[in-house]
C-alpha cells in the first residue's frame, strides 16, 4: 500500500489556483528583501496575471479611491472547472469582504446551484454565469443578486489545485466528518493534505450529510489554511516555482500597485475570518434541481456585509 507520505513525494504535480492567499504570497516575496531579481520576476508574473474588467471610468475611479483611502473591499474568488478544453463553469464562488480598519474578513460561500437572475440570460444556476459570459458576467451576476459591489476578482482553475499546495508543503485542516473520496481516506480530526488530497477533500459532497454546504465549508477551510501557509512561507528556493505557478493559473484585475496595497493595508484581516452560509432549500424546476434562496435571506446577507464594510 502506498502511504500518504509516498504519494506526496512521488505524485505528479499539476497547476494550482492560488486564490487570494497565493496572490498575497507574491507580494510577501517581493517585500521580503530577496533583491532586484525577485522584484522583476514578481512584476512580470503580475503582468501575466493581470486581466482587468471592462468597467466604466466612474466605477474604476471609485475602486481606485477605495484602495487609496484604505477602505473595505469585496473580492470575488472564482474557482473554474475547465476540463478537456471546455470553458467550464465556476465550480467555486466565494465572496470575501475585507475591512482593513477592523482587520477582519467575511468569507461567503455561494452555492453553485443558487437560483438567480443572470443578466440577459434569465433565471438559472449562478455558476452558469461563467459559461455564458466568463468573469465579467459572473461578477455582474453576483453584484446584482446580492446588491453588493465587487471591487476585485481572482479567477483560478480548479483542475490546477494540486501543485501549489505541494509547493507550500501541504495544508492542515480540521475535518469534522470522516469520509473517502478519490481513493483517499480522510479521518475525523486534524489532518494534513497534499495537493491531490486537498482537491479530493474540497470536491466531495455526495457523502456529506450537509451536501453542498459541507463542501463549501471544506473549501473555506482549505483556502484559509493556504492563506496562512502562504503568509508564513519563507523558502527562497521555491520562489521561481511559485511565481511560475501564479503566472500560469491566476487571472485577476489587481495590478502591481493594488496588490502591494493589499499586502500593506489588508493582509492582517486573514487572522480574523468570519464565515457565512446562505440558507435556502432545494427545488426541482423543469426537471432541474436548484437551490432556492428567499429574498429575505439575500437581504440578510447584504445587510451583514454592508455592516462589516462600514465598521470602524
Amino acid at each position: 500500500m502506498v502511504t500518504r507520505a509516498e504519494k506526496k513525494q512521488h505524485k505528479k504535480r499539476r497547476k494550482w489556483p492560488l486564490w487570494v492567499g497565493g496572490i498575497i504570497l507574491a507580494i510577501i516575496l517581493l517585500a521580503g528583501g530577496y533583491g532586484l531579481y525577485v522584484w522583476n520576476q514578481v512584476g512580470a508574473t503580475v503582468e501575466t496575471m493581470h486581466n482587468p474588467l471592462d468597467r466604466d471610468p466612474e466605477r474604476e475611479k471609485e475602486v481606485e479611491n477605495l484602495f487609496k483611502e484604505k477602505d473595505s473591499i469585496n473580492v470575488l474568488l472564482l474557482g473554474v472547472d475547465e476540463r478537456s478544453g471546455d470553458k467550464g463553469r465556476s465550480d467555486t464562488m466565494i465572496l470575501m469582504s475585507i475591512n482593513p480598519k477592523t482587520d477582519s474578513m467575511i468569507m461567503l460561500s455561494i452555492p453553485r446551484d443558487t437560483y438567480v437572475n443572470i443578466p440577459d440570460r434569465g433565471m438559472d444556476k449562478i455558476n452558469h454565469a461563467y459559461a455564458f459570459g466568463g468573469t465579467e458576467l459572473s461578477v455582474q451576476t453576483v453584484e446584482e443578486a446580492f446588491d453588493l459591489p465587487v471591487h476585485a476578482y481572482a479567477r483560478v482553475n480548479m483542475e490546477g489545485f494540486q501543485q501549489g499546495i505541494d509547493a507550500l508543503g501541504g495544508v492542515t485542516v480540521t475535518n469534522s466528518t470522516a469520509f473517502s473520496s478519490g481513493g483517499d481516506n480522510f479521518q475525523e480530526g486534524q489532518i494534513t493534505l497534499n495537493g491531490e488530497e486537498a482537491l479530493s477533500y474540497i470536491r466531495m459532497r455526495k457523502e456529506d450529510p450537509r451536501g453542498d454546504m459541507g463542501r463549501n465549508e471544506r473549501q473555506r477551510d482549505v483556502i484559509t489554511a493556504a492563506m496562512n501557509e502562504a503568509a508564513s512561507f519563507s523558502s527562497i528556493t521555491k520562489v521561481g516555482e511559485i511565481l511560475t505557478i501564479l503566472g500560469d493559473n491566476v487571472q485577476t484585475d489587481l495590478d502591481m500597485k493594488r496588490l502591494t496595497t493589499i499586502f500593506n493595508n489588508y493582509a492582517g484581516a486573514r487572522k480574523n475570518v468570519t464565515t457565512m452560509e446562505i440558507s435556502g432549500s432545494g427545488q426541482t424546476i423543469g426537471n432541474i434541481w436548484y437551490y432556492i434562496v428567499p429574498d429575505s435571506e439575500f437581504s440578510r446577507i447584504t445587510t451583514e456585509i454592508n455592516n462589516h464594510m462600514n465598521a470602524n
